[in-house]
C-alpha cells in the first residue's frame, strides 16, 4: 500500500509538473510553438526573448504554482490510513513535478529546463532559503545578462545554504532535503550542459540582446 501511494503521489505531481506552460501559451495565442523560435527551450527565459516580458511573467508564475501545489498539496494524497514522511512524500512530488516539467507528457516530452518549477517547490519545502537563492539569481543575472549563468550559480547556493543552515545555524533543515538540493545541483547543472558550453565558448544568449543574435 505504501509503494502504491508514493507511485501514486509521484504520477500525481508529475502529471501537475507535465502542463507546459509556454508551449500552449505560444500556439494558442501567438500561433507557433516557442520551441522552435530563439532557444528552442520551453522555459520563461525563452518566453520573454520570443513572446514578451507579460507572457514570460505569467510563464513563470503558472511554473512555480506546479511545484508547489505539487510538493504542499498532492504530496498529502493518501490511499488510506498509510503512515508516510510528509518530508519524504513532498520530496517525491516535487522531484516528479520538476521531471514532469522537463520531460513533458503532454508535448512530446520536450519541456523547460526546471528552474521555476523547482523554485515553487523550494517555497514549499524550505522558503527561508528562497531569498537568498534569489539574491543571487537577480545579482548575477543583472551583473552580466546571463540567465543561464544566474540560474546556475543560485542552484549551487541551494545545498551549501541549507548545509549552513543545519550544521551552523542549528536550524531545523532535514538531511534529505539536504541531499536532495546536491541531486538537484547535479540534474540543473545536467539540464544546463548546452549553456555550459556557450558560457565558456562566448556564444551564450545575453537578456537584451537582439533577437537576430539569440
Amino acid at each position: 500500500m505504501v509503494a502504491a501511494n508514493l507511485a501514486l503521489i509521484a504520477l500525481a505531481g508529475y502529471l501537475a509538473g507535465s502542463i507546459p506552460t509556454s508551449v500552449w501559451l505560444s500556439k494558442g495565442f501567438f500561433g507557433f510553438d516557442i520551441r522552435e523560435k530563439g532557444s528552442g527551450n520551453a522555459g520563461g527565459t525563452n518566453a520573454w526573448r520570443v513572446l514578451g516580458w507579460k507572457a514570460a511573467v505569467f510563464v513563470v508564475m503558472v511554473d512555480i504554482g506546479k511545484g508547489y501545489v505539487a510538493t504542499a498539496l498532492l504530496s498529502r494524497i493518501r490511499l488510506a490510513e498509510v503512515d508516510l514522511d510528509p518530508t519524504y512524500t513532498a520530496l517525491v512530488a516535487g522531484v516528479a513535478a520538476v521531471l514532469g516539467h522537463v520531460w513533458t507528457l503532454f508535448a512530446g516530452f520536450r519541456g523547460g529546463k526546471g528552474i521555476a518549477t523547482m523554485g515553487g517547490m523550494l517555497i514549499a519545502l524550505y522558503p527561508a532559503i528562497v531569498p537568498i537563492c534569489l539574491l543571487i539569481f537577480f545579482s548575477i543575472a543583472f551583473a552580466t545578462r546571463y540567465v543561464s549563468l544566474a540560474s546556475l550559480c543560485a542552484v549551487s547556493a541551494l545545498p551549501v545554504g541549507l548545509a549552513i543552515a543545519k550544521w551552523v545555524m542549528k536550524q531545523s533543515v532535514s538531511t534529505p532535503l539536504i541531499l536532495f538540493a546536491f541531486v538537484l545541483w547535479i540534474f540543473v547543472f545536467y539540464t544546463h550542459r548546452s549553456n555550459i558550453r556557450r558560457l565558456l565558448a562566448g556564444t551564450e544568449n545575453r537578456i537584451g540582446a537582439p533577437k537576430s543574435a539569440a
